[in-house]
């Protein structure tokens, strides 16, 4: 025992000399060890510190106060979790029906009844509009008792003080930068008249991202009312909430049941810290399934990503740190010969390897985790920005940290396990000359490498058929990646017959990377891993945006605009309004459409008024679809029979993208929405309506039924395929030809048809197109104009798919772009430390100084070239797995909808791509090892020192 803590002590001291003497080549192991637990430990720092405890989460939540209280807008008794987060009517939803009320009318929401003796602060909260120096921002608006003592902890004052009158506001951080405003600023909600003046700001420590603006009671929103009411327009909606401050033990959960009783739902700080078990809590006793459980497990799919990605991270580290290992194992072969030739054994050898290992492992521990500290502490502000919380203090647990450290001293000992078993090989008199021997190949290897290709292709493959899914494909994809890394040696050997073919500096790399192979494989392989990794993501990802783009259905064609304006506007907004979009837009043609009014002048199709109305189509009863009038729906037939209807014209359904599908227009929507077809436009030049939809149309006839609110309440259920009572008007009609492509139109009526029949109309917007594109300026302008203007009009121009395939695949080429050209310039750094007696001897010979930097580059390339290469057709399987699992999981729920009588009408496969990145394998293959090469050329010395004779 004490013989072998001595040889290990020894091994100790001479590994951190040699280690001190090799410093550079010391440092770049260290590097690659420690930048991982750079990383781990400060997500490690961050996660913890961002936790915050239950006694600060409930104070950000509830202040001082013992219970938050609100009415959920359920006329019934409720039953709630114990953190208040699910609730649901005594009884489920199923047997809750909500007393009516009066349709379109805002009341007030009386006080809630809190226990006898109870302290309370109202909170109340709106969502407005709110002009600001840029435009309009949608804010936050709060009012609350703000000397209150039980709103401390609820928001912390940045700068500035509380508001004093009735005149003056205070505004979260994030406002203030939203808007361009500063304190001391005036604010105005868009559709106030009055203004306030901005004395303060503050930050809320749960939502650092939320605009709000923060006043006394009965100063902001209740101004806002009066304004809006007088104006006409409903009141703003708020939501009520009470601080409840009840003394003694708090708002227990007796109390919180008791509550729930009166409709109300409760956040108990007692409740909260100190929840009650499952088996008293009626919300999970009483309702039936298990929706309302809490479920705080990580899946295994989650279980199953961690733990590939951290351990891809390490094999990449072992697989780069490695060969450092064994280039410093025989850069110190002689020294290793000497312990030989002393009495040291083969075991002495491995351990004086290992504790290389050992000691950069553990210094990489220390200085990973201190450079993660104070990274997580430096960039504290930063993170609690873009998380938008604050941190609740910085929380250090060190059996965590501890584990992260030992993850890298682990690290580096599997780094070191293959140099230290390779130098306990070498003859003390081949160690002492310095000559290397004759290594035979590994046969072995190969053909695990082979079974292990073969199997975890067999193994993904069969996961995209499987229940299992996406788990079975990464680990069939991650065992035939390790099958492809054990192959690399032989790989190696087979790219250096391409040798013959090439000048003389690439042939000299080429040779060198094969003789070398024991360096060269891994560097190699860690070049695969990493751009394995990233080719599966961008070819899966790019096969995602491919579907997306093939998926995509655009409200308008390509360059088209549409401008609309609230339903409440009247003649005179919209004329306005069309006048501001022709002087900022270059306008090429424009078609003013215009909407039937049912009921008195001012309505509108969404209006709640009992004296207002709805236009709707009315398909002929023979021409509707069986599966939506039948009695039971699509379970009223067999499967067979739902298969055969959803082949049926008459359940073919058009798309449905704009507000109103009827609508008023000319000839010249026709033109803008590029449907050329000299029928419809000659049929509304004569009066006659235009149908895009063929199940509406009967002996070249449609009816517009008039129903009006009240009618259709008084006609209570409506059957199945029925419609509400109405007033039919009934138009001549020409049914447009089915590749005409309305965007969702369904009927068109020329002015003088509904003249005719006596409909009142209203403007409605315009649709246009452009000559050429709409700067963004020009939109800014426009947006300007219209607020100016105090008009509520919206603007849509059709862009086409706009996704970001490009960014992300330019993100991914560069990440692994990086990662590619730091592993080849670590081996390129590694084959010059070992083929440096090579480089002397060709000086020696008369090559010219150039020689040294074009044999770097290339050697540099090579690796690069022959990582991408194979690393490449390794993304491919992933990516193609989890695509095809994703298509029989397609197919299923396609197949599941049918059999139960929920499919949508086409029974169509799913669309869902396989598409290769060729642009980002392009610059893979090409761009990465080129720059990697010129990158080691320039870095490299053109000249090197005279070899010095070993004595």
């Amino acid at each position: 025992m004490i013989s072998w803590y001595h040889s290990w002590i020894a091994a100790i001291r001479i590994a951190r000399r040699d280690a001190w003497r090799s410093k550079g080549r010391s440092a770049l192991v260290l590097a690659m060890i420690a930048l991982p637990i750079v990383g781990v430990s400060a997500v490690d720092l961050t996660v913890r510190s961002s936790q915050l405890s239950p006694e600060q989460r409930v104070g950000r939540v509830l202040g001082a106060a013992d219970a938050k209280v609100t009415d959920p807008g359920m006329d019934t008794p409720i039953y709630q979790s114990p953190d208040a987060q699910s609730y649901a009517p005594v009884g489920g939803y199923d047997k809750y029906e909500p007393s009516p009320g009066s349709r379109g009318e805002e009341t007030a929401d009386p006080a809630p009844q809190l226990p006898a003796g109870a302290e309370s602060v109202k909170d109340s909260t709106a969502y407005g509009k709110v002009r600001t120096r840029y435009g309009i921002l949608d804010s936050e608006l709060r009012e609350i008792d703000l000397a209150s003592p039980l709103v401390k902890g609820l928001w912390t004052l940045d700068r500035g003080r509380l508001p004093k009158g009735s005149g003056e506001v205070i505004a979260t951080n994030a406002f203030l930068e939203e808007s361009g405003y500063f304190v001391g600023s005036t604010v105005t909600p868009r559709e106030s008249k009055t203004s306030y003046k901005i004395v303060g700001a503050y930050e809320i420590p749960d939502a650092l991202k939320q605009p709000q603006l923060l006043a006394p009671p009965g100063t902001l929103l209740s101004a806002l009312d009066r304004d809006l009411t007088g104006s006409g327009s409903p009141g703003v909606r708020t939501q009520d909430d009470y601080l409840v401050k009840v003394g003694g033990d708090g708002f227990t959960w007796n109390m919180v049941k008791a509550a729930n009783a009166k409709h109300l739902l409760v956040e108990s700080r007692v409740v909260l810290l100190d929840p009650p078990a499952d088996s008293q809590v009626p919300l999970f006793t009483e309702q039936p399934g298990d929706a309302w459980q809490p479920n705080s497990t990580i899946g295994a799919t989650e279980l199953a990503i961690v733990s590939t990605v951290v351990g891809l991270a390490m094999l990449e580290i072992c697989l780069l740190a490695g060969p450092a290992f064994a280039v410093g194992a025989r850069r110190s072969r002689r020294q290793l010969g000497l312990v030989g030739a002393n009495g040291g054994d083969r075991r002495h050898i491995r351990a004086i390897v290992l504790s290389g290992g050992l000691v950069i492992g553990a210094a990489a521990a220390v200085s990973g985790t201190a450079v993660g500290i104070a990274l997580t502490l430096g960039l504290r502000p930063l993170l609690e920005e873009t998380i938008g919380t604050r941190f609740g203090g910085f929380e250090v647990r060190p059996l965590e940290l501890l584990a992260i450290g030992l993850l890298a001293v682990l690290t580096g000992l599997l780094a070191a396990i293959v140099p230290a078993v390779n130098a306990s090989r070498q003859t003390v008199l081949a160690s002492l000359t310095g000559r290397r021997g004759v290594r035979r190949a590994n046969r072995v290897l190969p053909v695990l490498g082979l079974l292990a290709i073969a199997g975890g292709t067999s193994i993904a493959l069969f996961g995209s058929v499987s229940e299992m899914g996406s788990t079975v494909v990464a680990g069939g994809s991650a065992i035939a990646e390790l099958g492809i890394v054990a192959l690399t040696p032989t790989l190696v050997g087979l790219f250096g017959r391409a040798g013959r073919w090439l000048p003389l500096s690439p042939r000299l790399a080429l040779r060198d990377a094969v003789r070398n192979r024991g360096r060269t494989a891994p560097a190699v392989a860690a070049v695969l891993a990493a751009v394995a990794g990233t080719v599966a993501v961008a070819t899966y990802e790019h096969s995602r945006e491919v579907q997306a783009r093939h998926n995509y259905v655009a409200d308008l064609p390509f360059g088209t605009g549409m401008i609309e304006t609230n339903e409440n506007s009247a003649f005179r907004e919209v004329t306005s309004m069309r006048e501001i979009l022709s002087k900022e837009l270059p306008v090429a043609v424009r078609a003013d459409v215009d909407r039937l009014v049912v009921g008195k002048p001012g309505c509108s199709p969404y209006s709640a008024s009992p004296d207002c109305g709805r236009p709707e189509i009315i398909i002929p009863k023979e021409q509707r679809c069986p599966l939506y009038t039948a009695v039971n729906g699509p379970s009223s037939f067999t499967v067979q029979q739902q298969k055969e209807l959803r082949n049926d014209w008459r359940c073919q359904d058009g798309n449905f993208g704009v507000k109103v599908p009827l609508v008023i227009a000319d000839e010249k929507l026709l033109s803008v929405l590029s449907i050329e077809d000299p029928g419809a436009a000659a049929a509304l030049k004569d009066g006659k309506a235009v149908s895009f939809r063929k199940q509406d149309v009967r002996d070249g006839k449609v009816t517009v039924r008039l129903i009006m609110s009240k009618d259709e309440e008084a006609s209570g259920n409506i059957a199945p395929g029925e419609s509400p009572p109405g007033k039919d008007k009934v138009f001549a009609t020409y049914q447009a030809p089915e590749s005409a492509k309305a965007y969702g139109l369904q009927l068109v009526l020329p002015p003088s048809a509904a003249k005719k029949a006596g409909i009142a109309t209203a403007p409605f917007g315009s649709y246009f197109t452009l000559d050429g594109d709409a700067s963004s300026e020009q939109r800014q302008r426009l947006e300007g104009a219209l607020d100016k203007s105090g008009l509520d009009a919206s603007v849509n121009i059709e862009k086409g798919y706009e996704g970001d395939d490009s960014l992300v695949m330019l993100v991914l080429t560069v990440f692994a772009g990086l990662v590619t050209i730091g592993a080849a310039g670590i081996a390129t750094g590694l084959a010059q430390a070992d083929a440096e007696g090579d480089l002397k001897t060709l000086a020696a010979v008369g090559a010219p100084p150039r020689v040294r930097r074009t044999l770097s580059g290339f050697q540099c390339g090579v690796v690069a070239f022959m990582g991408v290469l194979l690393g490449s057709a390794a993304g491919i399987l992933p990516a193609v797995g989890l695509r095809l699992t994703e298509r029989r999981a397609e197919a299923d729920m396609i197949r599941s909808g049918i059999e139960n009588g929920y499919a949508a009408a086409s029974e169509v496969a799913p669309y869902i791509p396989i598409a290769v990145p060729w642009t980002t394998l392009a610059g893979l293959l090409i761009a990465v090892p080129l720059g990697a090469a010129l990158l080691a050329a320039l870095v490299t010395r053109s000249s090197g020192a005279l070899a010095r004779r070993e004595v």
